[in-house]
């Protein structure tokens, strides 16, 4: 069973800074694009960025030069360092992962996977 366990939320004041993790675990063959989206209350899940087992990154246009996606593929996990909090960056994030695992039967299966939220507030 994979699973996908984040940490690193919490309140920050405007011009912040804070880094989210997530951490992969079970049977895990490989992990391809991992990258984290966030949804503020009343509003949809939006993406805000993702990276690929290679290195290649891609950022939503409201988070670029102040977001950083890497990951580190020995431990199986994702970070996002963000900088220059604002107001508007408050939200539930979420980790998500392209994952190939094995299952009970020893079968290669693919999925996407999503971790349970960490909250990011900002204010002052």
């Amino acid at each position: 069973q994979v699973q996908l366990v984040e940490s690193g939320g919490g309140l920050v004041q405007p011009g912040g800074s804070l880094t989210l993790s997530c951490a992969a675990s079970g049977r895990i063959i490989r992990a391809d694009s991992m990258g984290w989206y966030r949804q503020a209350p009343g509003k949809e899940r939006e993406l805000v960025a993702t990276i690929t087992s290679d290195g290649a990154t891609n950022y939503r246009d409201s988070v670029k030069g102040r977001f950083t996606i890497s990951r580190d593929n020995t431990k199986k996990t994702v970070y996002l360092t963000m900088n220059s909090l604002k107001p508007e960056d408050a939200a539930v994030y979420y980790c998500n992962a392209d994952i190939i695992s094995l299952n009970y039967n020893e079968e290669y299966v693919a999925g996407i996977y999503w971790g349970q939220g960490t909250q990011v507030t900002v204010c002052s």
